[in-house]
């Protein structure tokens, strides 16, 4: 098997599931012609048996074929939602790590969208695609907020014996959101896009 395959196999167990577009860009946007290059990957792996689509979207959304989610689950869309701001991190070549829905803390305490590690920086992520009411964004705050006092975040992966830091808590949203906490960094963006720029923007101001 070709290393581009088994690298696309590993992005669809981690993400549960991909679009077709999403394959292109990630593996095939340098390219000159990257649609026509993942369709030809995703059926060579599809008729080997080790993906499946679903054939009634287009593009058309590929699972791993070991995968027991729906292939019209309302699952799906949260999943694509969560890669494409990995694509557009691992554009930058600042992304460290990302991992989708990773636990943290007790059970029920933090269950971000993704961790991910963007110029140095650690992040929860959290994508909301529908409107949340006050009550329910004030509930999930206060999860962090109960995972930060634990301290149980000491001694996670992000920490590499540099000072202690808590992750910023990065939430995309069409709605702006009252949130009160002064324990943490809380950050609201419309898209990926604006963390980036922000960031980048930033750095550029600090090293002048």
């Amino acid at each position: 098997m070709k290393q581009r395959d088994k690298s696309i196999l590993r992005s669809l167990e981690e993400f549960r599931c991909l679009s077709r577009d999403q394959v292109a860009k990630l593996f095939y946007g340098h390219l000159k012609n990257p649609i026509t290059n993942a369709n030809y990957a995703l059926k060579r792996l599809r008729d080997r048996g080790y993906i499946k689509a679903n054939v009634n979207r287009q593009p058309y959304v590929y699972f791993p074929a070991n995968s027991g989610m729906k292939k019209d689950s309302q699952k799906v869309d949260h999943f694509l939602s969560i890669a494409d701001p990995y694509i557009e991190l691992k554009v930058t070549g600042l992304l460290k790590e990302f991992h989708t829905e990773p636990k943290y803390g007790k059970k029920g305490t933090v269950e971000p969208d993704a961790f991910f590690e963007f110029n140095h920086y650690p992040f929860f992520l959290e994508i909301q695609n529908s409107i949340y009411s006050e009550k329910v964004m004030k509930a999930k705050i206060q999860r962090y907020k109960e995972y930060f006092n634990s301290n149980d975040w000491h001694n996670e992966s992000w920490q590499k014996g540099r000072e202690i830091v808590f992750p910023y808590v990065l939430i995309i949203t069409n709605k702006k959101y009252k949130i009160e906490v002064d324990e943490f960094p809380v950050i609201q963006v419309k898209s990926i896009s604006d963390l980036i720029r922000n960031m980048l923007n930033q750095t550029r101001r600090d090293a002048t």
